[in-house]
């Protein structure tokens, strides 16, 4: 996608070919920062903070850092087989619900130990940019299945833009490239369909306001900031023709875990009678769960996300400010479930599918049983 007009990823290899750069998305929107990551415990710290988010990023960020801990130099890694295991448990445990860390996780120290030791660095590395190369594929493909609703969309009402409502930041700043639910979107507005996005603020952490917006305006798509409970206002009204969002962790029947106030875009969407879509690559579906809102871990953060907000002050500089009185708790769950049945339909890099038909649109995946229990990851 662009930055500044210029075309670019979300992780990269600098010059040296060895170390990862990202883009800081902690400073987004208000400064564009890039870091330059060379060992295992700052690609461990990126994720934990989130200077990296986003399920399908995360998972290419957890490959990357599989391959610094097989530098000679990193001092927490190596070649052996224990250093193998050891990078896998600690990136493991950076983050607990988009299932992306795990299966880039498992996928990196399956083909490590099956490389010979003095052989492992330079494998880490190509493992890890296949994984990257993939998932700008895949979220290419999903664009393309979606792009067909947006299409359809606009000749049912041609003489308008297309109005999509989408939560949270399933953008190309969650992902390698092009995002999940963004996607069909950039794909349509360089087809030259007439949009119009509507970007939920998407409290505590702001993904919406702070990251969806700033990426939307790099691009050039229109769009406007709303408060988190503005969509059902907009849906009564007829100002909604479909909701896109994106998905942390999808079970094997369709229930999809997103941020926090998903499930309240979901019954607004049915109960006006709105499609509402999920889009996802495959590498997002957890097979070994059936039941999502009760199988589905779901992380809860520090209270001061919602306590505290940093924003641009007038003066231009950033300041963080306390939104609640000193001494009220907080509780900040980052996810929740919404169950298949409010789901229209699932857009994945091999089609579109109801939430029933998920199997049969991935024949080839593997049995619960082959795969054993999987724990979660992101946002």
């Amino acid at each position: 996608m662009k930055v500044a007009g210029e075309a670019m990823r979300t992780i990269w290899l600098e010059p040296d070919g060895r170390t990862v750069g990202i883009i800081d998305q902690t400073r987004l929107p208000f400064r564009y920062e890039t870091a330059a990551l060379s060992d295992l415990a700052a690609m461990a710290t990126a994720i934990t903070t989130m200077q990296v988010r986003g399920a399908p990023l995360i998972g290419a960020a957890a490959a990357y850092g599989m391959a610094l801990a097989m530098r000679p130099d990193a001092a927490d890694g190596g070649v052996e087989d224990g250093d193998v295991e050891r990078a896998h448990a600690r990136l493991l445990a950076t983050r607990p619900t988009a299932v992306n860390l795990r299966w880039a996780l498992d996928r990196m120290r399956e083909v490590l130990l099956l490389t010979p030791p003095s052989d492992r660095l330079d494998r880490a590395y190509a493992e890890a940019a296949a994984i990257a190369d993939e998932d700008v594929e895949i979220c290419r493909s999903i664009g393309r299945h979606g792009l067909h609703l947006i299409r359809a969309a606009h000749l049912r009402n041609p003489d308008r833009p297309v109005r999509v409502l989408t939560h949270c930041n399933a953008g190309w700043l969650a992902t390698v490239d092009w995002g999940t639910a963004t996607a069909p979107l950039y794909l349509a507005h360089e087809a030259g369909i007439p949009l119009h996005v509507w970007v939920d603020e998407t409290r505590p952490r702001n993904q919406g306001a702070f990251l969806t917006a700033w990426e939307l305006g790099q691009h050039g798509v229109p769009h406007a900031v709303i408060p988190d409970n503005t969509g059902g206002h907009l849906m009564q009204h007829g100002l909604v023709d479909l909701v896109i969002v994106g998905t942390d962790r999808t079970t094997a029947k369709g229930d999809v875990a997103n941020k926090i106030g998903t499930y309240l875009k979901a019954l607004a969407a049915r109960d006006n009678d709105v499609p509402f879509y999920v889009a996802l690559p495959s590498s997002t579906i957890d097979w070994t769960l059936e039941d999502g809102v009760q199988g589905i871990p779901i992380e809860e953060r520090s209270g001061d996300e919602v306590a505290l907000i940093t924003g641009l002050a007038g003066h231009g500089g950033l300041e963080t400010v306390r939104l609640v009185p000193e001494g009220s708790a907080v509780v900040n769950y980052a996810f929740d479930v919404t169950p298949a049945r409010l789901v229209t339909g699932l857009i994945t890099e091999r089609g579109v599918c109801s939430p029933e038909d998920l199997a049969q649109l991935f024949p080839d995946h593997q049995p619960p049983a082959a795969m054993g229990r999987v724990p979660v990851n992101d946002e």
